[in-house]
C-alpha cells in the first residue's frame, strides 16, 4: 500500500487506474482506525478494483471546546490495519493541502435543513465542517463510490444529499454499524471510557432495541418512548443529548401512516460523546 500526501500524487496514481478502466472506491476517515473502519474497506474491495482511504483529522467539523487537539492520531497503526485488509492507496494531506486559504477563508457547502437538526443542533457548524471536507476529497480522489458506516446515520443523510445536489458520478453507500459483542457500536471515541463507563455504555444499544422493540408492538406514542428512553439513560449514568424517532427518508418528525423509522440517539458518558441508531420498519396495523 502507497502513502501520499499530495493532490498531484493521489490524482497521478488514480489517474493511471483510471487508464486501466479500474473502479476505484473511496472510504475517507479520520484516523485512529477500528475493525468498522476495517469493514469499510473490505466492502469497497468487494464492489471496486482499487481503494482508496484517507485519513484527515478536519478542523473544520470540531466546535469550540471540542476534541480536534486531544483526538487520537495513530497514523503508523493505522497504517498497518489498512494494508492487512488490502487498501490501495492511504491519502493523509496536510491541513495547508486541503484549506489552502486557511479555515476561515474557506469555501464552504451547507446542506440546509439536514444540517441544523439533531448533532448539527448541539455541534453548531459540524454538518458544514463534514460536508465541506468530504465534498473537497470527492474532488480530489473522483471516486466511483464511497463508503461511510451508517452508525452515523445524519452525517451519511447530508453526504448522500450534497452528492445528489451537487451532481458528484458516485454512489454513496452506507455500511451496516459494526459492534461489541454487548452491542456497543464501535468508535473511534471509546476510547475516552474508562473501565467503569465501558460497563456502562450498551444500556444506549439496548435502549433503542426496547424502543424499537416497543415499535414493532404497535405503540405509537412517540413522546412517552422518548421520555422513557431518556429516563433509562440518564438512570444507567448518561447524559442524554437527545433520543428520537424520525422517518427514516428525510429525518423528519413521523406522521400516522409512516412505517419506515429510525430511532438516533446521542448522549455523553464521561467525557465520551457516544451517537447510535436503529431502523424500525413498522408492520401494517390491523384495521
Amino acid at each position: 500500500m502507497e502513502t501520499v500526501s499530495t493532490i498531484e500524487s493521489l490524482r497521478r496514481q488514480v489517474a493511471a487506474w483510471r487508464s486501466g478502466n479500474e473502479r476505484i472506491a473511496f472510504v475517507p476517515t479520520m484516523g485512529n482506525l477500528h475493525v468498522g473502519h476495517l469493514e469499510l474497506v473490505k466492502r469497497a474491495r468487494e464492489q471496486a478494483d482499487r481503494c482508496v482511504v484517507s485519513i484527515f483529522v478536519n478542523p473544520m467539523q470540531f466546535g469550540e471546546g471540542e476534541d480536534f487537539g486531544s483526538y487520537p492520531r495513530t497514523l503508523e497503526a493505522d497504517r498497518e490495519k489498512l494494508s492487512s485488509v488490502d487498501a490501495d492507496l492511504l491519502f493523509t494531506p496536510p491541513v495547508e493541502v486541503v484549506y489552502p486559504p486557511g479555515k476561515t477563508e474557506q469555501t464552504r457547502v451547507e446542506v440546509p435543513g439536514l444540517s441544523d437538526i439533531l448533532c448539527g443542533s448541539s455541534r453548531a457548524g459540524h454538518f458544514v465542517g463534514v460536508a465541506t471536507v468530504v465534498c473537497k476529497l470527492f474532488n480530489m480522489v473522483q471516486p466511483d463510490l464511497a463508503l461511510f458506516g451508517e452508525k452515523d446515520f445524519q452525517q451519511l443523510m447530508v453526504l448522500r444529499r450534497m452528492a445528489t445536489d451537487l451532481c458528484f458520478p458516485l454512489e454513496v453507500i452506507g455500511v451496516p454499524t459494526v459492534r461489541e459483542k454487548d452491542g456497543l457500536a464501535l468508535s473511534s471515541r471509546n476510547g475516552y471510557l474508562t473501565p467503569q463507563e465501558r460497563t456502562q455504555a450498551p444500556a444506549l444499544y439496548e435502549t433503542l432495541k426496547l424502543t424499537s422493540d416497543a415499535l414493532m408492538s404497535g405503540e405509537r406514542d412517540y413522546d412517552s418512548l422518548e421520555f422513557r428512553a431518556q429516563k433509562r439513560l440518564v438512570a444507567a449514568g448518561f447524559r442524554p443529548d437527545y433520543f428520537t424517532v424520525r422517518r427514516a427518508a428525510d429525518l423528519g418528525l413521523p406522521e400516522a401512516g409512516d412505517r419506515n423509522l429510525v430511532i438516533l440517539a446521542a448522549a455523553y458518558l464521561g467525557k465520551a460523546r457516544l451517537i447510535d441508531n436503529m431502523t424500525a420498519f413498522l408492520p401494517l396495523m390491523e384495521a
